[in-house]
């Protein structure tokens, strides 16, 4: 930690590598928490941001608050005064940038899923463990307010006994064929398409929330095989092509869908896709328990439906309520009184993001290690490794621990 400030917190010193959307967002976010959480531990500083284009660098200290910018990934990560690195640059690079980051010595947040495989997720967290670093993975969704509330409900026994669990995560930003070749729909610079991009947060979400995975049976499938290559400063997944632009294939899957059982005997499926048509943004599940349910979506990520049953007349019969009540997050939930006050007045996407940063921050500056770190992350590609090799063989496959000794 770089000295204390006039109120006495400790000083952080943080390090963006990728600064992309989300490097842009975590530096947002970083810049936001003062003003919103007075109770945290320690104030971060904004010392360097790396990216391989000169100009978003430059635009980093201009804009967002570094100290300095560059393009060379040791000057950010080995930089006397920074304390944490955030890894936020395609999902390939995450092991170059996260395993040089742990050698330095420095405190490591990497973005969802950590890696692009899983034997790059397990390398990745063996040498982040050997260096004695604390450990951070962007699963955002985690710090809704309503979903900490959801965990809350579960873990009290409000719902009973769960027996099933639904979760999804379908998005649009790969719905159009002319959406350019971006790293994200291939291999290379990805790894796996869906299931590392976006089904990580729906099962990593599920196991917060219901436990761990015993066994998966799923499939998976590329819908649209070839995209519009890139040209030079193009190439996010929101981006458009045009009919006559030159392709390359799509080396990633669209789409994955599998039957889960979880170890507290709960049945659970999962499906996930880039190229379907309708749902905006939808990371949703629904739990069902033998006392009541609930459901929440990301697209209303400000509301929940919860149904359960009770024991309220006179004779002691129990009355089954009839219909799902929504309940509208507001201050008496954690977190949401730091944006806004009263009932039903809407946090965003980014809110959850200063959440997840102040997180962080809280844990180095308290010694602790944070969750979901990259434990977390190896529960999540351990289910995908059994899910990998269920797409080859067809069959239920047991999910076993995936870490290096």
């Amino acid at each position: 930690m770089t000295g204390t400030t006039e109120d006495n917190k400790p000083t952080i010193g943080i390090a963006v590598v990728g600064f992309g959307w989300m490097g842009q967002a975590h530096s947002r976010s970083y810049a936001r928490i003062p003003s919103l959480f007075p109770d945290r531990l320690a104030n971060p500083r904004l010392v360097i941001c790396c990216d391989n284009v000169a100009a978003r660098a430059d635009l980093a200290v201009r804009d967002f608050g570094f100290a300095e910018g560059t393009t060379d990934v040791a000057a950010a990560v080995e930089h006397p005064d920074v304390d944490a690195v955030i890894v936020c640059g395609p999902n390939m690079l995450h092991e170059a940038h996260s395993v040089a980051a742990a050698a330095a010595g420095k405190h490591v947040f990497c973005e969802k899923p950590v890696g692009g495989t899983p034997d790059q997720t397990v390398r990745i967290e063996k040498a982040a463990r050997e260096a004695g670093v604390i450990t951070g993975v962007g699963y955002n969704y985690r710090w809704a307010p309503l979903v900490r509330y959801a965990k809350q409900l579960i873990a009290e026994g409000v719902l009973g006994d769960i027996t099933n669990y639904r979760g999804r995560f379908f998005s649009m930003y790969g719905a159009d064929p002319l959406g350019l070749l971006s790293w994200r729909f291939e291999h290379d610079g990805a790894g796996y398409g869906v299931s590392t991009d976006i089904l990580s947060h729906s099962v990593d979400l599920a196991m917060m929330l219901n436990g761990p995975i015993d066994s998966v049976v799923g499939v998976a499938e590329t819908f649209i095989k070839e995209r519009p290559l890139p040209k030079p400063g193009e190439g996010t997944h929101y981006d458009r092509g045009h009919p006559d632009d030159p392709t390359g294939p799509v080396t990633n899957e669209d789409y994955a869908g599998c039957i889960v059982r979880f170890a507290n005997g709960a049945i659970g499926n999962f499906e996930t896709s880039r190229a379907i048509m309708g749902p905006k943004s939808q990371m949703a599940f629904e739990i069902y328990g033998t006392k009541g349910s609930l459901s929440w979506n990301l697209e209303t990520m400000n509301e929940m439906d919860i149904f359960l049953t009770d024991l309220d007349d006179s004779s002691g019969h129990r009355l089954l309520h009839d219909g799902y009540t929504k309940v509208y997050t507001g201050d008496r939930f954690p977190f949401q009184g730091n944006f806004v006050p009263g009932d039903a007045n809407s946090i965003g996407y980014e809110d959850l993001k200063v959440i997840e940063c102040l997180q962080f921050l809280n844990a180095i500056a308290s010694g602790e290690q944070h969750e979901p770190g990259f434990n977390e992350a190896i529960g999540y590609v351990s289910f995908q490794s059994a899910l990998i090799r269920s797409w080859d063989s067809g069959r239920w496959e047991n999910v076993t621990d995936v870490r290096l000794p």
